[in-house]
């Protein structure tokens, strides 16, 4: 069988050493089998399955992966991590690209915005009160998405049921979740 050389297809070579330098995972030990994407709960909304997600990552096709869904949908259930034959942590490399795309702004385009903003609204409302506000939360999703309405029918039902609160409360343990949310932002900045 002949050896088919992959690296006149790299488009950078940077761009995969970073990855796994900042994933801290090795993803040229990939070979490809794919129980990562066969095992992944949300692969089948995947514009990318994870096992193409490593090879991109090996043949350092950074603007593809950068815009992609996929890293936005990945749950980091790990499901990927635990069944991969190599020892590989996909899930980590999600999380890393996740993270580049930031930095680099291009989370705020393309399909993964929407995902964005859910999950910057999520955090925010972890931040000011301590869990998710529901209500606070979707109302400023669906406003930062341009649909101000989008679900009010579904969101009025279950305010009617006592199944969505109109304030947020707050849990006993507020300085231990600020805490988290300052050290957090100190690693933040001590990466850049």
């Amino acid at each position: 069988m002949e050896t088919v050389s992959l690296n006149g297809l790299m488009e950078s070579r940077d761009f995969t050493d970073r990855v796994c330098r900042e994933s801290g995972q090795p993803a040229g030990n990939c070979y490809q089998c794919g129980k990562c994407t066969a095992g992944c709960p949300l692969a089948g909304t995947m514009d990318i399955p994870p096992n193409r997600v490593m090879r991109m990552v090996q043949l350092g096709l950074k603007d593809r992966l950068l815009n992609s869904q996929t890293i936005w949908i990945c749950a980091f259930c790990s499901t990927c991590t635990v069944r991969c034959p190599r020892g590989l942590d996909p899930a980590r490399v999600m999380e890393s690209l996740r993270i580049m795309a930031r930095r680099e702004g291009t989370a705020l385009k393309g399909r993964g915005k929407k995902v964005h903003i859910f999950n910057d609204n999520f955090l925010d409302s972890v931040k000011r009160f301590g869990r998710m506000f529901e209500l606070g939360t979707m109302v400023g999703y669906n406003l930062k998405c341009g649909t101000p309405f989008k679900d009010g029918d579904t969101g009025l039902i279950m305010f009617l049921q006592g199944k969505l609160k109109f304030l947020p409360e707050k849990p006993r343990e507020m300085d231990e979740i600020s805490r988290i949310f300052e050290e957090v932002q100190r690693m933040e900045a001590e990466q850049k």
